[in-house]
């Protein structure tokens, strides 16, 4: 650790003085830098190579705490601090989360829910809780919109819709895709925010047709319905970063392929204990 020491630190202090303040021989150290390559080396440099791997199969969306569960899975036994230096040391740092605009506006002629969901976003088991929102995907064609619905239990994407309209249309046909994938019971909680599509009269009689108790956000509060701000943050980063679509089918095509084949089925959610939401449903059966 001593010679470690003064390697790292050679072109800060003269090695003469830092041998005599750590109280090891000069020739010793010179004797340690010939030596060949020591284990602990060159395990970093296999787990370095891991670790891009990982890295590099998720397209850059791992940071240290996914990237060492990925690796603690695989059979690999290493702290998650030294995962976090190897990933330091060779620049590799996972995509940022970006702010999202709003895409909904209210009709105050339309009646709104109170705020039971009251961001209770844990459930205890699936088809309690869903929550839902809109986002929108930049392409040279114009603003493709995306609805989405969660189920909190497992933050699993249960209905999605997309249009380059953003009106009651898109989030019924979201709605509609939950309800033919999941049939929920009777009771379940749905939460939005009081945006005109979720307010209208038509989709809050498909709710009450479905036994579904609406809940809404309180007027400007983003936090009320956090976990969907997450998860489309984490889209926008993962997925769009600084793409321009060169159309609504090619953004639709990525969009699909993130939501179902990647997101439900592969990524490790922090939520989860790093399980992908499709593993965390089938480790509660």
């Amino acid at each position: 650790m001593k010679y470690q020491f003064i390697e790292q630190h050679k072109h800060e202090f003269p090695i003469v003085v830092m041998c005599q303040v750590l109280a090891v021989a000069e020739s010793g150290f010179y004797a340690w830098r010939k030596r060949p390559i020591c284990q602990r080396q060159r395990e970093d440099a296999q787990i370095a190579q891991e670790i891009r791997q990982v890295f590099s199969s998720h397209q850059g969306r791992y940071g240290s705490p996914r990237i060492h569960k990925q690796l603690h899975d695989q059979g690999r036994a290493i702290a998650r601090k030294r995962v976090a230096r190897l990933m330091r040391e060779a620049d590799l740092s996972a995509r940022r989360k970006r702010r999202r605009m709003m895409t909904t506006k209210r009709d105050k002629t339309h009646p709104v829910a109170p705020n039971l969901l009251n961001r209770e976003f844990t459930a205890s088991s699936p088809n309690k809780k869903w929550v839902t929102d809109i986002t929108y995907i930049p392409t040279t064609h114009g603003w493709l919109y995306l609805a989405v619905i969660l189920d909190l239990y497992s933050r699993m994407v249960v209905g999605w819709s997309m249009s380059g309209s953003c009106d009651e249309k898109l989030v019924e046909r979201a709605l509609a895709q939950a309800l033919a994938r999941r049939r929920p019971h009777a009771g379940l909680l749905h939460h939005s925010d009081r945006g005109s599509q979720y307010t209208s009269q038509a989709y809050q009689a498909c709710l009450v047709q479905s036994g579904i108790q609406a809940s809404m956000s309180r007027k400007g509060n983003c936090w009320d319905n956090a976990a969907m701000e997450s998860f489309f943050g984490t889209l926008k980063e993962e997925c769009v970063g600084e793409i321009i679509y060169s159309s609504h089918d090619e953004a639709r095509l990525a969009l699909f392929t993130y939501m179902e084949v990647y997101y439900n089925r592969v990524r490790r959610h922090s939520t989860l204990g790093y399980v992908s939401p499709l593993q965390y449903e089938r480790m509660g059966n």
